[in-house]
């Protein structure tokens, strides 16, 4: 009797718990297992925002594509409204009697491009309500300094993690505006006239940290101020590797392609350099022949 209730008092008797021991290989496999793993998805995670600045980066091609198909072969202005700020009340700065240097402006990409996606132009947003990198508008990459790092309001007044090269527009051949235009256009680019498209920049991300200017060696306050710039703003963000660090270029013929930096040797030093266009002969920068060579 005695030997069968202790039987059944063991039986019942409660489990013991882990050993201090057990919890601490528990705990230290964790966090084994945590520091091996994070590595990876901070890597996964910034190659996600890669693919989705050359996604939108393809959806801006698709935009100029159309644009020409409608307008004679032809894609809008480099530059927008933020290099001036004419005053759409004043009809003597608004087309058609706005200053040919303003004409250019008011045809920029970012607000002549916008609508055929459906959505309203740069010009149209108010203060503090421009895209930002949930939209197409900007690579998801793309990082803003503090306010005071920069020679104007970004969050205020917008900014551009993409840039449309500015070198198309330095070539004379581009000055012919489209017959539908009814007044003096400057410098729309006829696409029928490049030579080499698969090699031609369109849009490329632009550097939007003031402390990486120039290859990184420089400060510029002006980083991400306009639509439209050269390739000393070119900005290397998306990293492949273990410090490889590169940015997207959207090409002439519609691909995109991700590359360390496009700065090349025979240009000079970034330090020297302060025409900020490349040589007039760069085939990836000017989309026509050399004058002379045609």
């Amino acid at each position: 009797m005695h030997s069968h209730a202790y039987r059944v008092i063991r039986q019942r008797a409660p489990r013991a718990g882990f050993t201090l021991v057990e919890l601490l290989v528990v705990v230290a496999c964790i966090s084994m297992l945590t520091a091996m793993l994070l590595p990876a998805l901070g890597s996964a995670r910034e190659r996600a925002k890669e693919t989705c600045c050359a996604g939108r980066l393809q959806q801006w091609g698709l935009a100029f594509a159309c644009y020409a198909n409608e307008n004679n072969a032809v894609w809008p202005h480099c530059d927008g409204l933020d290099r001036e700020d004419p005053d759409p009340n004043d009809p003597d700065r608004c087309p058609p009697n706005a200053p040919p240097w303003q004409l250019a402006n008011w045809h920029g990409w970012v607000d002549m491009l916008p609508p055929l996606m459906g959505f309203e132009g740069w010009r149209y947003c108010r203060p503090r309500e421009h895209p930002d990198q949930t939209t197409f508008y900007q690579c998801p990459s793309g990082e803003l300094c503090p306010d005071s790092a920069y020679d104007y309001n970004p969050r205020r007044n917008g900014y551009f993690s993409y840039a449309m090269n500015s070198c198309l527009e330095l070539d004379e051949a581009c000055w012919a505006p489209p017959d539908e235009i009814g007044y003096p256009m400057p410098s729309f680019l006829d696409t029928a006239k490049i030579v080499r498209p698969s090699g031609v920049v369109l849009l490329f991300d632009q550097l939007l940290d003031t402390r990486k200017a120039y290859g990184g060696d420089f400060e510029d306050g002006g980083a991400g101020k306009h639509c439209g710039s050269y390739p000393i703003y070119f900005a290397a963000r998306h990293r492949r590797g273990v410090g490889k660090l590169g940015g997207n270029l959207l090409f002439a013929d519609g691909h995109v392609a991700w590359q360390p930096t496009v700065w090349k040797p025979e240009w000079g030093e970034w330090e020297v350099y302060q025409q900020q266009s490349p040589p007039r002969n760069d085939p990836n920068w000017f989309p026509y022949p050399v004058w002379g060579e045609e």
